[in-house]
């Protein structure tokens, strides 16, 4: 049984008339009678007899009539609820750390204007952790992170592309070590006053802070706290201290603040694009991921000593 079997079969009851329904249509009165023969065929009930003036619906075709309007009536509903669905503009939830929406963000967004990208965005900042577990949970599509160590595919996350972010020292532009150039060791402030991430918002880069500080050979005097970048190199700018920061907030343009480079450290920093895999199904989704991609390299290729 097809649906133009129903369709039939409603138009028939409805004309009361094989003839009528025909014409109304538009296919021969033999072709629909045999149509309708079919139908009884599969039901294995005679749904209609033939009347002087055409036909009259049985009991069992007056039963079949209902179900058969409703059926007509929730594949009409389905196509229109699914073309409504189809011209809504599609959304991705984009879960990012504070500092991408200096960073990362502006850049991505000229992107997609300028492919023409009808994509709509839902942002939201949080914490690396926090994107981790709103991947896995489906609260977010794609993360623009800094996670604290090298990330890898899972069950959950594909790892679009991951870029090195080398930490950096922060230091107010009237430091005496300002004005030097080249690489500097960690050590050469060991007695400044530190301002760094909050660790009750990002405890993971609050104690990776410290463990670079030990590292160097000492335990960093941590005065100040904030609790996004923007303000961290806003207290260094003023002259409350120094910060180790990723080479990427350098971009942002802080006339009151330097960044010197630091000396190798065991410990990385890194920027990376990654995103929920039962999300990456269709053509847009692909192409707004490696629009992220590209951003991602570019933003890179700006760090390159």
């Amino acid at each position: 049984m097809e649906l133009r079997h129903l369709r039939y079969f409603v138009s028939v009851a409805e004309q009361g008339s094989v003839s009528r329904a025909a014409q109304k249509l538009f296919i021969a009165q033999p072709a629909l009678s045999t149509q309708i023969k079919q139908l009884e065929e599969e039901v294995g009930a005679q749904l209609l007899v033939r009347v002087p003036r055409g036909v009259q619906l049985t009991a069992a075709g007056l039963a079949f009539l209902e179900d058969a309007r409703a059926i007509l009536a929730r594949v009409q509903l389905a196509t229109v609820h699914a073309r409504a669905e189809g011209e809504k503009p599609r959304s991705v939830r984009i879960g990012l750390v504070p500092s991408a929406t200096h960073s990362l963000l502006p850049g991505l967004l000229q992107r997609m204007r300028d492919s023409g990208s009808t994509l709509q965005l839902q942002v939201r900042e949080m914490i690396n952790s926090q994107q981790l577990n709103a991947l896995r949970n489906d609260e977010i599509d794609v993360a623009l992170t800094r996670p604290a160590e090298p990330i890898e595919d899972d069950a959950h996350w594909h790892v679009a592309i991951q870029v090195p972010d080398p930490y950096c020292l922060a230091l107010p532009a009237s430091h005496p070590l300002a004005g030097e150039r080249g690489t500097m060791a960690l050590k050469s402030v060991k007695h400044a006053e530190f301002v760094a991430f909050s660790r009750y918002q990002g405890p993971a880069y609050f104690d990776r802070t410290v463990a670079l500080c030990m590292e160097a050979g000492f335990s960093p005097n941590v005065r100040h706290e904030a609790g996004q970048f923007v303000n961290v190199l806003a207290m260094v700018g003023i002259g409350l201290g120094v910060a180790i920061v990723p080479a990427s907030l350098a971009l942002q343009g802080n006339p009151h603040v330097v960044f010197r480079q630091l000396a190798a450290s065991s410990y990385t920093s890194q920027m990376a694009v990654v995103c929920r895999k039962t999300w990456l199904q269709n053509s847009e989704a692909k192409a707004m991921l490696g629009l992220a991609t590209q951003e991602l390299k570019a933003l890179a290729g700006r760090l390159k000593p």
